[in-house]
């Protein structure tokens, strides 16, 4: 249905170009009373009584410029909000067959490469192709003009991403607060500002620090003019172009190896928590505190356990034994392989290799153990003997939070089924084309589009990068917006991360691989970097949010307040800047 929809637009917009009627005079010379149909009398004073879209009194219709020579256009107003709301959809649907391809893609060939090279780069592949052709079209003077359009798209995509998107899908994502941890599923709490909101993994915070860092580039091309300096102007393009694209290399190879950080990381969290939960467990059955009077482990009570633990009184802990140890123990909210815990447990304790821990290894071990989970707790000295059993509660919930901020897939947070493709071949074959669609279209209608906005901007003296900031982000992002809207409805944990993690990522995107791409056009064809107003925008849009998110895993719903108001913010504060304190 939206393809036959599609195929209807494109024709109706292919067949819909400027008519040309010829003029009837109400006062024919008298001289001149035979035509031939080109070559009429002279038609001075005469009234049209025939018009249709273009008249000798619209004498600007006629400069209008059709781009590839076929495209329509128009110097009307109204003209072009319709040709903006063609074009905006056009681009809309290409970035709606990228996110399809790019997700069957991933089905196919999984995260790794393709999620991590591929998926990013489609993405911002729309933005991208609306900045490239906006410094590319005509001479430099004319590319000057119009690049606005390109900055105005760039620092409208990083604004409402971070603003009004964000802002939503903290509304639309809100479950109660339990412990600062939201509850999936659970949303009691209306809206309350404090006890409810979303809470996001770790690998959001690492997001959102990856995005913060991403402005660079933006500092150093910015440098010249915070200086005061006419001098290096260009070199600084150059120096921030070369930055940008190392940037974009590094973040496309950590996306290539994220999943096998994840999952290093999630082991060594489910090993912390096999910790906390054999202390506990010897803290219960142990005859005595694990911890004497001043604070340090009781040796002797640590040996009473060994004791207690060597089913055979051979001296030694066995494989078997540890694994009898680890299954009598009750771990809620984890699964794991007990052969696994098992084996990163000899290998705590056992320095002699010898495949067993003998007594000295296990109170050594044990000891190197309660000595962490007083550090994590925060408590020594004298105090910490009688409160044993409560420092060991802390590590335990300290570490339950720790994997459950990791998002371990494992434990029925993962929505997604993970059943074998039905048929590859044809996946592989659909996601090609739908990809290659999507490319086609960004590619085909990026430059009617811009060459739209700057032709509104002329009819109506509203400047271009205003009508690019507010209106293209619509078209290039919405899918994005949309997808990321519904999947943080979902009101859990595992979504909420994916949500947030995946607006992070847009940003990212938006500050090096489209910030490449315009300063490569500004570098090349000598344009002048004069976007003060803008960058500062994007700055504090970025350090603000980024900051905020790179801190905490809970965003209580008050925080969407600070989103939306943002937007906002960022188009008066560029308003000012330019029109009263001239920046531009």
């Amino acid at each position: 249905m939206r393809f036959r929809s599609l195929i209807s637009l494109l024709f109706l917009l292919f067949f819909t170009s400027s008519a040309y009627a010829r003029l009837v005079s109400l006062n024919p010379s008298s001289t001149d009373l035979i035509s031939d149909g080109v070559n009429g009398g002279p038609l001075i004073n005469s009234r049209s009584i025939i018009k249709t879209v273009v008249s000798a009194e619209e004498k600007e219709e006629e400069a209008c410029e059709q781009t590839y020579g076929f495209m329509p256009c128009t110097k009307t107003a109204l003209g072009n909000v319709f040709l903006i709301l063609v074009y905006g959809f056009l681009m809309f649907t290409a970035a709606t067959y990228l996110s399809a391809g790019s997700e069957l893609l991933l089905e196919i060939l999984g995260p790794g490469i393709v999620g991590g090279l591929f998926l990013p780069m489609l993405g911002a592949l729309p933005d991208a192709m609306l900045i490239m052709v906006s410094g590319l079209s005509g001479d430099a003077a004319t590319a000057q003009t119009q690049v606005s359009v390109g900055m105005g798209l760039l620092a409208g995509s990083t604004v409402m991403l971070l603003t009004v998107i964000w802002g939503t899908c903290t509304v639309v994502g809100k479950c109660d607060l339990r412990d600062s941890i939201a509850v999936n599923n659970q949303d009691t709490k209306g809206f309350h500002l404090k006890d409810s909101g979303v809470t996001v993994d770790v690998w959001t915070s690492y997001a959102a620090r990856i995005m913060a860092i991403s402005v660079i580039p933006f500092i150093i091309v910015q440098l010249p003019q915070m200086l005061d300096s006419t001098s290096g102007r260009h070199l600084a393009v150059l120096v921030a172009l070369i930055l940008s694209v190392l940037m974009l290399i590094s973040y496309c190879v950590y996306q290539v190896f994220q999943p096998w950080i994840q999952r290093r990381r999630l082991a060594f969290a489910k090993h912390k928590h096999v910790i906390s939960g054999i202390l506990r467990h010897l803290k219960q059955h142990a005859l005595g505190r694990l911890l004497n009077d001043e604070g340090q482990p009781d040796e002797h009570v640590i040996r009473r356990l060994f004791e207690t633990i060597d089913a055979n009184k051979d001296g030694h802990l066995s494989a078997a034994e540890l694994k009898a140890l680890i299954i009598g123990i009750s771990f809620e909210d984890i699964d794991f392989d007990k052969d696994d815990a098992v084996g990163k447990v000899l290998q705590d304790f056992d320095k002699t290799l010898d495949e067993q821990v003998d007594q000295e290894e296990f109170v050594r071990g044990i000891k190197r153990w309660l000595i962490q989970a007083m550090g994590a707790a925060g408590l020594s000295g004298p105090d910490a003997g009688p409160r044993t059993m409560k420092y060991l509660d802390h590590f335990h919930v300290q570490t339950k939070r720790e994997h459950a901020l990791l998002g371990d897939t494992e434990n029925g947070e993962n929505d997604e089924e993970s059943g074998e493709v039905a048929d590859p071949k044809w996946i592989t074959i659909k996601a090609a084309l739908l990809l290659l669609l999507g490319a086609a279209i960004a590619a085909a209608f990026a430059d009617p589009l811009v060459d739209t906005v700057n032709n509104f901007s002329a009819a109506t003296g509203i400047p271009s990068f205003f009508i690019s900031f507010i209106a293209l982000p619509l078209a290039t992002n919405s899918s994005e917006a949309v997808s990321a809207i519904i999947f943080a409805s979902r009101k859990k944990i595992r979504t909420a991360s994916l949500t947030f993690s995946e607006l992070c990522g847009g940003v990212t995107m938006n500050n090096i691989l489209c910030l490449s791409v315009f300063l490569a056009i500004v570098y090349l064809r000598g344009l002048t970097w004069n976007f003060s107003s803008e960058v500062l925008v994007i700055l504090i849009v970025c350090l603000v949010m980024g900051g905020f998110a790179s801190f905490r895993t809970t965003y209580p719903l008050w925080t969407c307040f600070i989103a939306y108001l943002l937007y906002p913010f960022s188009l008066g504060l560029v308003y000012i800047l330019d029109y009263w304190f001239g920046w531009s």
